[in-house]
C-alpha cells in the first residue's frame, strides 16, 4: 500500500529509502533486548535466537542458505570483502591468480575495491560497457578465455545505480563458471525491483536486435528477473537501508566453499570472515524490510514502472535526454536519469531542493564533489554532458503526488539553474570520448551519437 511521501518530496530512494513500518517496529522491540550474540548466557542466546531467525529469513528472501549469509555493516562493507576478501583468498591458493576482472561503471565501493587490489600487487582489467551501459558479453568472454588461470575474480553489478542498466549477470556468471572463476554480484539496487528473483532460473534478457518496447507505446512494467543466487555466483551483496531497512546493516551471500579472507580482524563472529559484535536489532528489521521488500516486488515494480513512464515522457518535453537503455527489459522502473542542456546538474539540484524536492546527481556516495559522473563518463559523454544529469529515483512511498509536485517545479528550476551558470551544450560534431548509441526510442531517446569506435578493452589480448 502506497503512502505519503516524507517531507519534502523525496525522489532519491537509490540513495537510501524510508524506513518501513514493520522494519521499524522490529528494530524497536529487539532494541528493548539487551545482550551480546556471543554471550552464552540467556540474554545473549535470546539475541543470538534473533540473529539466526533473521538470517534465515534472508536466506528464504533470496534463495539462499542460512550458512551462506554473512552479516555485514552495509553494502560498502560486503563489496569489500567480497572483491578484497576473494582476491585474497584466491591468491593465497595460487600466487598465479593475480587478476581481476570488474566494469568501470560499478559502485565506488567495489572501484575503490579493486583500485586497493591494484595497488597490492594485482592488474585490474576494466570489462567493456556497451552502447547501452551494460557490459559486453563477447568482449567479456574473450577477457576471461585468455589465461583464466590468472585470473582471481570477476565483479560485475546487477543494476548500475545511476542509469538503472540491468547488466547480464546471469550470462557472464555462466562464463565465468565456465572458466572455473568466482563471480561477485552487487545487487543492493536490484533487490526488490524485478531484477532479482528468489532462487528461481533467471529468465533470458532481450537481445539489441529484437524491436524495443516503448515506454509511451506499450503497458509499462517490470523487467524480467535477471539474476538468481545460483550455482554460477559465488557471492551478492544486499543492502539494509535500500530495502527500507535501518542504515548500518546488510549481508553478503557467499558460497560456503568461496575462499575468503578477513579484510577485518578481531573475533571473526561470522564464519570467520568478518568480525564485530553483531547488531541484532538493526539485523532482525533488516530482514523483516527486505522480506516485505522481495514479497511486493512484483505490484511495486509495476506501480513504479507505470511513474517511470511518466516522468520520462514529462523530462523528454523539457528537452531532457534521458540516460540508459531504451528497452525496458533492460532497465530497471525505478531509476529515471536526465541530463539537461545547459545545466549544471548542482545549480539544477539545489533550485529543486528550494522547491521541497529531492533527487541528486549520482550516487550518493560520490555526491558532494564537483565532479562530472564516472558513470556517465564511462559512457561516452563528455565532462560538460556528465556534469548535467540528474537521477531520479523512486521507490515504496512514491505516488502520483510526488511527480505533479515535480511537474510544477521543475521548468523553473530549470530556469534557474541556467540563469546561474548557462553552458554550451556541445553540438553532435562535437569531439567527445568515442560512444555507439544505444537504439532509440520514443519516449527514451539514445546518448549522443559519435563517428568513432570503443577501444579493445582487452589491450591487444587475443
Amino acid at each position: 500500500m502506497t503512502t505519503a511521501s516524507p517531507s519534502p518530496v523525496y525522489l532519491d530512494h537509490a540513495a537510501t529509502t524510508p524506513l518501513r513500518p514493520a522494519a521499524r517496529a522490529a528494530w524497536l522491540t529487539a532494541a528493548d533486548q539487551v545482550g551480546n550474540p556471543s554471550s552464552l548466557h540467556q540474554p545473549g542466546r535470546a539475541a543470538r535466537r534473533l540473529v539466526e531467525e533473521a538470517r534465515e529469513q534472508v536466506a528464504l528472501a533470496l534463495g539462499a542458505e542460512p550458512a551462506e549469509v554473512v552479516f555485514t555493516a552495509g553494502g560498502t562493507e560486503a563489496d569489500n570483502l567480497a572483491v578484497i576478501g576473494t582476491a585474497w583468498g584466491r591468491r593465497s591458493e595460487d600466487p598465479a591468480r593475480r587478476r581481476v576482472l570488474v566494469s568501470p561503471i560499478e559502485h565506488p565501493a567495489v572501484l575503490e575495491s579493486a583500485d586497493h587490489l591494484g595497488q597490492s600487487g594485482f592488474e585490474v582489467v576494466e570489462l567493456a560497457v556497451g552502447r547501452d551501459g551494460r557490459v559486453d558479453l563477447e568482449r567479456a568472454d574473450r577477457l576471461l578465455a585468455f589465461d583464466p588461470a590468472s585470473l582471481a575474480l570477476v565483479t560485475c553489478q546487477a543494476v548500475n545505480q545511476e542509469t538503472g542498466a540491468i547488466q547480464p549477470v546471469a550470462e557472464l556468471a555462466a562464463l565465468a563458471r565456465r572458466h572455473g572463476v568466482p563471480l561477485h554480484c552487487d545487487a543492493v539496487q536490484a533487490i526488490g525491483h524485478g531484477a532479482l528473483a528468489a532462487g528461481a532460473s533467471p529468465a533470458p534478457l532481450l537481445d539489441q536486435s529484437d524491436a524495443p518496447a516503448s515506454l509511451t507505446a506499450s503497458p509499462a512494467g517490470p523487467p524480467s528477473a535477471v539474476v538468481a543466487w545460483t550455482a554460477d555466483l559465488a557471492a551478492l551483496t544486499v543492502s539494509g537501508h535500500k530495502v527500507g531497512g535501518p542504515v548500518g546493516v546488510g549481508a553478503l551471500l557467499a558460497r560456503r566453499d568461496l575462499k575468503l579472507k578477513p579484510v577485518l580482524f578481531g573475533g571473526g563472529q561470522e564464519r570467520r570472515v568478518r568480525s564485530g559484535t553483531l547488531p541484532a536489532a538493526l539485523i532482525a528489521a533488516f530482514a523483516v524490510a527486505l522480506t516485505e521488500q522481495m514479497a511486493t516486488q512484483a505490484e511495486q515494480s509495476r506501480r513504479l514502472a507505470q511513474l517511470a513512464a511518466r516522468l520520462g515522457r514529462r523530462l523528454t518535453d523539457l528537452g531532457a535526454v534521458l540516460v540508459g537503455p531504451s528497452d525496458p527489459a533492460q532497465r530497471v522502473c525505478h531509476i529515471v536519469n536526465a541530463l539537461f542542456p545547459g545545466c549544471e546538474h548542482d545549480a539544477l539540484l539545489l533550485s529543486l531542493d528550494a522547491a521541497g524536492l529531492a533527487c541528486s546527481t549520482g550516487s550518493a556516495c560520490t555526491a558532494g564533489v564537483a565532479q562530472a559522473s564516472p558513470v556517465l563518463s564511462a559512457l561516452g559523454y563528455d565532462p560538460a554532458q556528465a556534469r548535467s544529469g540528474l537521477r531520479f529515483s523512486l521507490g515504496w512511498t512514491t505516488g502520483p503526488s510526488d511527480l505533479d509536485a515535480l511537474d510544477r517545479a521543475l521548468p523553473e528550476a530549470l530556469a534557474r539553474a541556467r540563469a546561474a551558470g548557462q553552458r554550451d551544450w556541445p553540438s553532435a560534431d562535437a569531439p567527445r570520448r568515442p560512444t555507439t548509441p544505444a537504439t532509440a526510442s520514443p519516449g527514451w531517446p539514445a546518448p549522443p551519437s559519435t563517428a568513432a569506435a570503443s577501444p579493445d578493452p582487452t589491450g591487444g589480448r587475443p
